[in-house]
């Protein structure tokens, strides 16, 4: 340097490191982004959907097995034990349970749909003779919708397709 006085070389010392420190990236993050959340909207629906499978899987397994098992033949009514659960925990979630309960619930049967006879669906056989089928998928979604209302349409969608509930 032309002027190395030692004033001269402190200066230029310090705007050199001055420079250097306001030119130098962090060596750390910056608080503004420890502030940005850091949790995935899809990983909060899976935490969710989870639950709500949890929540449905017993009464759905129950009732697969009903309707699906040698246990029941066509016509045939349920248990006490059986009845009492899907007359507790299914039916009051159907959407129109008022009409197909009626006049009083006698026994709840399986048996085929008179219009789709390879299926197998539950009736309730009513206090004044009369019997009707009724859905459970039905009665399930509207569990759902009830429970999980900001939740219910997405898990429908993704696991009623084709109306077959995929649990």
């Amino acid at each position: 340097m032309r002027n190395s006085s030692p004033f001269n070389l402190l200066r230029h010392f310090l705007l050199h490191r001055h420079l250097r420190f306001t030119l130098a990236p962090p060596q750390h993050r910056a608080w503004c982004t420890a502030a940005t959340p850091t949790t995935n909207p899809d990983h909060l629906w899976k935490e969710k959907e989870e639950e709500i499978l949890r929540d449905i899987e017993p009464v759905v397994t129950l009732t697969k097995d009903i309707l699906h098992s040698p246990r029941y033949k066509d016509g045939a009514q349920l248990t006490v034990e059986d009845q009492k659960i899907v007359a507790e925990m299914i039916l009051p979630y159907h959407p129109y349970s008022e009409d197909k309960i009626g006049s009083g619930i006698e026994s709840i049967m399986v048996d085929r749909h008179p219009h789709f006879r390879q299926s197998r669906c539950l009736f309730v056989v009513r206090t004044d003779g009369g019997w009707v089928d009724f859905s459970y998928h039905k009665c399930i979604q509207e569990y759902i919708r009830d429970k999980y209302p900001t939740h219910a349409e997405r898990f429908i969608q993704e696991h009623f397709k084709r109306r077959k509930l995929i649990v």
